[in-house]
Formats: C-alpha cells, structure tokens, sequence
C-alpha cells in the first residue's frame, strides 16, 4: 500500500534530501514536495488523500506555526510532523500546541526523521524530548547560549541571532517572532555592535569559529 507524504520547506536541496530519506521508511512511499503553505494547501484541497505532511516552520508569507493551525482546522485528519531548525523548547512546544504530531530537529540524525515517521504514521506522537535530546543538537544549544552570554546579549538578541545564523532576512525574523521589522533592525545593530563586526558575514564567521553550526 502506498504512503504519501508531502513535504513543505522552501529550500529546493533541503526538499529532495528529505524526499531521499523518506524513502527509507518503508516500500510505497510517495513523496510530493510544496515551497509554502499556499502551495501545499492548494494541493490539500485538491487531493486531500495525503498520510503525513512533514512541515518546516520557517517558510515565507505563511510560517509553519499558522500552517499547522489550518491544517488542524481543515484538514483534521492529516496528521503533521514537524521538522526545523528552529528547535528551541519554545518553539517545540507552540509547534505540538498548534497541532503538530511531532517534532524533528534539522540537527538530528537521519534515522531519527525515519523513526519519527514511523511513529506519527502509526498514530503515535514522536515527543519533543525525543526530538531534541540528540547530542548534536543539545551541544549547538550551549554553543549558542554560551556565546550569546559570553558578549552579554539580551534573550532576545540571542534569539534573533540563532535566526541570522540560520541565513533568514529581518523580515523573516519579524514575522516569525511576531516583531516589527524596525525592532529587528535595532536587535540585529545591538548584536553587531556587541560583537565588533560590521556585517551579518562577520558576524556568521565568530560564530562558526565558536563551534556553532550556521
């Protein structure tokens, strides 16, 4: 029997790579990729005979988080599984609050995207302790804390900066956290400042040399 799966991320190379691991779970799997929530509603209402949809939450226009909330609005019965980099407890928690069957860190290995398939398709729930217990993830999350600590970042510099790190823009970073994309700007200037660097590049290049993954 067949399992279909539809994957929304926006990143093309990100898509297929998880397409490539899905395949792994099991003879049948079928997977259809989206860019964005638009897309990939678009193609739920056409063919909402879908088994799993695996969601990133950082995607353009519509974030993750609000997409989770349609689809547990319109489409009950599909269930989402969760898979960011954005795996921080807040955000794991609000993303299983929205809807989401599980939860999948882009840090984590992938035989646990495999094994948190397998349970969300079972009608299980993949808990966030087990999504973000994995040694990779917890060792980049004392990277960022002690870095951000180590040039006296507010909380809140510090989150805006683990999103630079991730390459996303003030607008991305404003819509996500619920900012005004003046308020960013003024956190983004704080964190150069602080660092001693002039350009977000200069910025990336402390931190990789800190031991963080960017």
């Amino acid at each position: 029997m067949q399992t279909r799966i539809l994957i929304i991320e926006d990143h093309v190379l990100v898509r297929e790579a998880m397409a490539l691991t899905l395949a792994q779970v099991g003879e049948g799997v079928s997977c259809q990729q989206a860019s964005n929530a638009t897309e990939a509603i678009a193609m739920l209402e056409a063919d909402p005979d879908c088994d799993l949809l695996v969601v990133d939450l950082m995607l353009p226009e519509i974030n993750g988080f609000s997409l989770l909330g349609v689809i547990a609005k319109r489409f009950p019965d599909v269930p989402a599984l969760v898979v960011s980099a954005l795996d921080d407890r807040e955000s794991v928690q609000r993303a299983m609050k929205a809807g989401a069957s599980g939860f999948v860190s882009k840090a984590s290995p992938s035989n646990t995207l495999i094994e948190a398939v397998r349970t969300v398709l079972a009608g299980g729930v993949f808990t966030p302790d087990a999504a973000t217990s994995g040694d990779n993830g917890n060792r980049n999350r004392r990277a960022s804390q002690a870095f951000a600590e180590r040039f006296q970042l507010t909380a809140a510099q510090g989150r805006v900066l683990e999103l630079v790190a991730q390459g996303k823009s003030n607008r991305d970073i404003a819509e996500f956290l619920g900012l005004s994309e003046g308020t960013v700007k003024v956190h983004v200037s704080a964190i150069l400042r602080a660092l001693g660097v002039t350009s977000r590049a200069q910025a990336l290049l402390m931190m990789t040399r800190a031991g963080l993954r960017v």
